[in-house]
């Protein structure tokens, strides 16, 4: 069946739920995990003093600290239950695209990650990264809620 599951992590409590499924179908089928965060890209959002006041430097050491305990979350769960865990983080504009890249590129064959649920004008606006995986993942996506 499976034998290198991508699990998906944004630090929610949603996704450490996807965090324990892919952890537990992992050790179910003496599989492999890679546990994936994803690190938007640092965008000026006010030019002049606040630019100055918080500089991409910072944002960059705040953003792979945030990720390292993220994933961590996974890695010390897939220790606890005797299954390996990888972990990662990458930079990227696009969620979903770095989501799948990764699965392709370290040959996972399911893809386990969490859907917020949004509804209405807010999926609109903000858009699924999750419906962005399920329409163009080439392997199987498991979305927990």
């Amino acid at each position: 069946m499976y034998q290198h599951i991508l699990v998906a992590t944004d630090g929610s409590k949603l996704s450490e739920r996807a965090i324990d499924q892919a952890i537990g179908l992992a050790r179910a089928l003496k599989a492999r995990v890679t546990a994936l965060h994803v690190i938007r890209p640092w965008r000026a959002v006010a030019p002049g003093e606040v630019m100055v006041a918080f500089p991409e430097s910072e944002y960059r050491k705040g953003a792979e600290a945030a990720a390292a305990r993220y994933v961590s979350v996974a890695e010390d769960l897939a220790l606890e239950r005797g299954v390996f865990c990888e972990t990662t983080w990458v930079e990227h504009d696009y969620p979903w695209e770095a989501i799948l890249s990764t699965a392709e590129a370290r040959g996972c064959d399911l893809i386990v990650m969490a859907s917020h649920g949004r509804k209405g004008l807010a999926a609109l606006l903000i858009g699924s990264e999750t419906q962005k995986v399920l329409a163009q993942s080439k392997v199987p996506v498991l979305v927990c809620r």
